[in-house]
Parts: structure tokens; sequence; C-alpha cells
């Protein structure tokens, strides 16, 4: 399993609930297609809408994903990456959603780059591990530690703390 940039695993995370939120309760497959076309005729006619989730919540259910060992690993990093490189790892099966996806790498193509890797996350997301930043894990690494330095004998490994050239201050 990989580690996904923080922001990544965030972008995912956030366009599975934007799904969700979308399809409704009970699940409204007419609406969620309805806001999907909406906003690939959006990206189709360069609307600029600058944002990661609404494109990969546009793109989601019509990319191919060619090399999913090179979008994991194009996933460590969010500001820094290949947009080229990462165009090249998906196919469209979808006209409009081609036409949407070009113009948007021609215009953005960091936009495009950041919102493919958001949608492979979101549809692989058992090949990738998220780092849990909550609080609850931060209390038992602080927990661990503290069992660390209670295993520590008197005169441990302290020889580093102190002047090895002496001191004539005495």
């Amino acid at each position: 399993m990989k580690n996904i940039h923080p922001e990544f695993a965030y972008q995912s995370r956030e366009l599975g609930i934007q799904i969700e939120d979308t399809l409704g309760d009970p699940p409204d497959k007419r609406n969620y297609t309805k806001v999907v076309h909406s906003l690939l005729g959006e990206y189709v006619n360069g609307s600029g809408i600058d944002d990661v989730n609404f494109l990969s919540f546009a793109l989601v259910d019509y990319l191919s994903f060619d090399n999913p060992a090179g979008l994991l690993a194009e996933g460590a990093q969010y500001d820094e990456g290949d947009a080229a490189k990462v165009l090249t790892m998906v196919s469209c099966k979808d006209d409009v959603a081609s036409l949407a996806l070009a113009s948007v790498s021609a215009t953005d193509p960091e936009l495009a780059r950041k919102a493919i890797i958001t949608a492979f996350l979101f549809k692989n997301h058992k090949r990738w591990t998220d780092e849990d930043h909550s609080l609850e894990a931060l209390h038992k690494e602080e927990d661990n530690e503290d069992e660390d330095e209670d295993q520590l004998t008197p005169g441990h490994d302290i020889e580093h703390l102190f002047d090895t050239r002496g001191d004539d201050n005495a």
C-alpha cells in the first residue's frame, strides 16, 4: 500500500461525500446524471470552474485508469507532478467527458492532473492508505512515546548530553 498526500486523501473523501449528497436518500440516479452532465457541459465550454472536486465528480464515472501503479506514485505529491504523464495514464469512455478533460487539460493541466488522481483514489480506495491524523491516533502515538521514555534506565545513552571537551569553569 502506498501513502498518499493528505490533500489527495481529503479530496477523495470529499468526492465520496459529494457523490453521496448528490444521489440523495433514496438515491436519485436521474438527478445525479443531470448534475454530472451539467458539469461536463461547463468544462467543455471552458467555464473555468477551478475546483478539483467538481472536475473529479464530473469525470469519475467515465475515466478508465490504464496505469494504476503510476497514478498511485503520482498521488504522493499534491502540488508537484507531471500533468502530461498523468494524462497518458487514463482514457475516457464518453465523448463529452473526453472533450471536457481535453478542454481542462489545455487550459489548466494541473487541475486535470489533480482531478484524475482524486477520481482514481476514490475508485481504488483499497490500493492506498490514508494516514490517520485524528486526535485519537495522535493520542495513541503520544502514549507509545511515553512508554518508550519509561523504559530508559539511569545512565542510558546520556553521554551525548555532556560537553566532552570539559569545562574549566568549575
